[in-house]
Parts: structure tokens; sequence; C-alpha cells
């Protein structure tokens, strides 16, 4: 069988850029795309055998590391290789604490990346030595992860548009159900989080982001 991987970036230039390095060291590699978040889960519930997963941190919908989180916790068998501009070491190790098995940063050459790839299919991690030097991630980051693992595909799809600012009724005409239907998902996702309003799920969900600082509250309206 063919090597599957799977490729998530919204930036066409830097897609090509992985597919020559794995196409480079693994010639006959079946290769898949997706360009948001939401194009990546269709992907990986398409090819749910795929042996690796190359992922950038900032693909629109991502919101720092919570899509890694909750990929590890629905797909514990695919291995993510986190690809990113972001190169402080922080950055690096709450990505490998967060379940990634590798960290690519964008400026590394093709034989880099490469090697990178090749070490995880192996079954090993890698990451520049720099990661190893971050203090590990916080007990209250690791609490909110191990939250957000807890919530449905669905319910962590609701939680993501939130995050953006939508209404409920904006996130049921999306979504295509009614708005009891997005009503009932909040208030389950309210509950497995810990907190009493969509303010509060918002914020616990943003302290995984890459810049929690920058996380915008969501109007707030009856539940």
């Amino acid at each position: 069988m063919p090597t599957t991987i799977l490729i998530a970036d919204d930036h066409p230039l830097f897609r090509e850029a992985l597919r020559g390095a794995v196409q480079r060291i693994l010639p006959g590699t079946e290769l898949h795309e997706a360009d948001s978040v939401d194009a990546l889960y269709g992907l990986v519930e398409a090819h749910a055998d795929a042996d690796l997963l190359l992922m950038d941190l900032n693909m629109p919908g991502a919101h720092g590391f919570s899509a890694l989180v909750h990929l590890r916790a629905h797909h514990p068998q695919l291995p993510v290789v986190v690809v990113s501009a972001r190169e402080e070491p922080g950055v690096m190790r709450r990505a490998l604490d967060h379940g990634a098995l590798g960290f690519i940063p964008k400026s590394a050459d093709s034989d880099t990346i490469g090697t990178a790839v090749g070490l995880v299919l192996d079954g090993e991690r890698w990451a520049p030595a720099a990661a190893a030097s971050a203090p590990a991630m916080g007990r209250d980051e690791h609490e909110v992860a191990q939250r957000l693992r807890e919530l449905t595909p669905q319910q962590f799809r609701v939680l993501q548009m939130l995050g953006e600012g939508r209404l409920n009724k904006q996130i049921a005409y999306d979504l295509g159900v009614s708005e009891a239907t997005i009503k009932a998902h909040v208030t389950a996702v309210l509950r497995k989080l810990g907190v009493n309003n969509r303010t509060q799920a918002v914020l616990m969900a943003g302290r995984l982001a890459v810049d929690p600082d920058g996380v915008v509250v969501p109007p707030e309206e009856p539940d």
C-alpha cells in the first residue's frame, strides 16, 4: 500500500513546497490537501487510515492549538506534524505537548522537511532543538485541552464559530440545522467546559490560542 499523507495549509505555494519535499523522499506517495480546517476535518474522515498529517497552525478556523487537540482526541491513530511560520521555542513546545509528533518551521529547507517527515513516519519525533529548551505546557492549558477533547465534532465546530463571533442563527444557517439544535449544542458545550455562558466558553478555548491576548469576546444572546 502506498504511503498516504494529508497536507493542510491555506497557502498554495507552501502546499506545493510540502508536496515537492514529500515526493522527493517518498516517490509514489498518495497526497491529499485541504486549505481550511473545515476541509481538513472532511479530509481526515475520508482518509482515516492516512499515515501522516502535515498541518499549519494558522489556517482559517484553526484557532491556535484547538484544532490539533480536537484531531488528536478523535483521530488518535493519525500522526500529526505541525508546520508553522511561528518559530518561537514556546510555540513549538506547546504543539508537541498537545500531541503533535513533530514541528516543522516554514523557514525549513526541503532537506529538513524530508528528514522530519521520514523520522515521524518511522515512529520518531522531530522538532528544532530549541523546542526542548522551552518550558512545558502549564497545568491550566492542559486542563482546558482535556475539556475540549470531550466535545463531539459538531459541538467543537459550534464552539469554533462562537469564537468567530457568530450568533446562533448564523451558525444554524451555516451548518444547515435549526436554531434550536444550535442552542442545544451550546448548552452541551457550556456544560462540558464547566462555564456559564458563551463568553466564558470562548475565553476558555482561547487559552489554546497561539496569542491568547488576541481572543475576541463573542456577543451574548440567550442560550
